[in-house]
């Protein structure tokens, strides 16, 4: 079964050539293909990425694959020959990689003025850091993020790999090509967008930088508005062993929260620090009282800003995540949906994860290679072994 892009999207006739890896720049170009890019993904010869079946390497949706050995020179000259007709190549190899495969963007863009070059690293392309190996969790320690997460008296809690991969990395790289990709329509002229997670992620804390500037946020984990010291920005145990979000920041949700937990406590002292260990263990004792779903129930369609906490399976069951289809079912598989939405394509749904080489032939036949010759020397392949 041959994958395919999303039917239509903002981005079709889009051209995208990703030179498989791990992680944030596989999750950039899904959201590529997710907007209707003709995605094809240059996979190398033998074990896949993950140890995940290809049909559930959900980060490869909506893509084309092609296998080619870049360790030989004729796989080099065909991903040449894909980004020479492409809008946007995407490579994810540590500074320095691209150009020994004689990929870099200096080749590239001598062939395709017009190409946008997206790199995502962790460290960037330069620096004493850049060369070094490193994961989500290396690149946020360092910028802040890591240390600002979890109880004051505790460790750091890692968000998974959300904030640094995902956040500081793929969204960074989508927004530098999209803005790139705009400017080589106007002008003609391709760039490299170097799109590293370090940098990504210290400009996702440019708001708490602001606060720390203004003597409103403490480098003190666990003691701020945002970061769970605020009684009424938390998490609460119900009786059942479950937990309910609170993020009751404005007076009137306060407010609202109060009168839902049946709390006389004065709204008018709810930023006052001092009272703040007395209020916490009033609002602990009152959500320990009733089970989650109790307490979903009392809460549900008020201002007290309060939602149950939810595992990954539960998540597509509850009613706003059901009612805006914010979660599909594509062959069985239960995945998140295409985001943002827009008007013009309203239907949009991811398509299906690429299988490793499944479309091999018709990717270099298109591109006026000799699809045969490249098969019987193994230089391609259409599929692992």
């Amino acid at each position: 079964m041959t994958s395919f892009p999303v039917a239509g999207g903002p981005l079709h006739g889009i051209t995208v050539v990703e030179l498989a890896g791990l992680g944030p720049a596989p999750f950039a170009c899904m959201m590529l293909a997710d907007l209707g890019a003709d995605v094809i993904r240059v996979d190398r010869p033998g074990a896949g990425e993950l140890d995940v079946p290809a049909h559930l390497e959900l980060l490869n949706r909506g893509k084309r694959s092609v296998i080619l050995d870049l360790k030989r020179p004729e796989g080099v000259e065909a991903v040449r020959a894909l980004a020479t007709n492409a809008d946007i190549l995407v490579e994810g190899f540590r500074p320095g990689v691209a150009e020994r495969l004689g990929l870099g963007p200096d080749e590239l863009l001598t062939h395709n003025p017009a190409l946008v070059y997206g790199r995502m690293t962790g460290w960037g392309q330069d620096g004493s850091a850049a060369h070094t190996a490193g994961h989500d969790i290396s690149y946020i320690a360092v910028t802040g993020a890591l240390h600002a997460m979890g109880d004051h008296a505790g460790r750091p809690q890692i968000p998974l790999n959300l904030v640094g991969d995902f956040g500081g990395g793929s969204t960074y790289l989508v927004l530098g090509l999209l803005a790139a990709l705009h400017e080589a329509r106007v002008s003609g002229q391709g760039q490299v967008v170097d799109a590293a997670i370090l940098d990504g992620t210290l400009h996702l804390l440019t708001m708490f930088h602001g606060m720390l500037a203004a003597g409103q946020w403490t480098d003190d984990r666990g003691v701020n508005t945002l970061d769970g010291g605020a009684p009424f920005y938390s998490v609460y145990e119900t009786s059942d062993g479950r937990f309910m979000a609170v993020g009751a920041l404005e007076r009137r949700f306060y407010q609202e929260l109060l009168r839902v937990l049946e709390l006389d406590d004065e709204p008018e002292r709810q930023h006052e620090r001092a009272h703040w260990p007395a209020l916490r263990a009033r609002l602990a004792q009152r959500f320990a009282s009733r089970t989650q779903r109790d307490w979903t129930d009392r809460f549900a369609g008020t201002d007290a800003c309060v939602s149950p906490v939810l595992n990954l399976r539960e998540a597509a069951g509850h009613p706003q995540i059901a009612e805006r289809r914010a979660m599909v079912d594509v062959d069985g598989v239960v995945q998140p949906a295409v985001a943002p939405r827009f008007s013009r394509y309203p239907g949009a749904t991811p398509g299906r994860p690429a299988l490793p080489g499944a479309d091999t032939r018709a990717v270099l036949r298109a591109a006026g290679l000799d699809v045969e010759r490249l098969l019987a020397t193994g230089v391609a392949a259409e599929d692992r072994p």
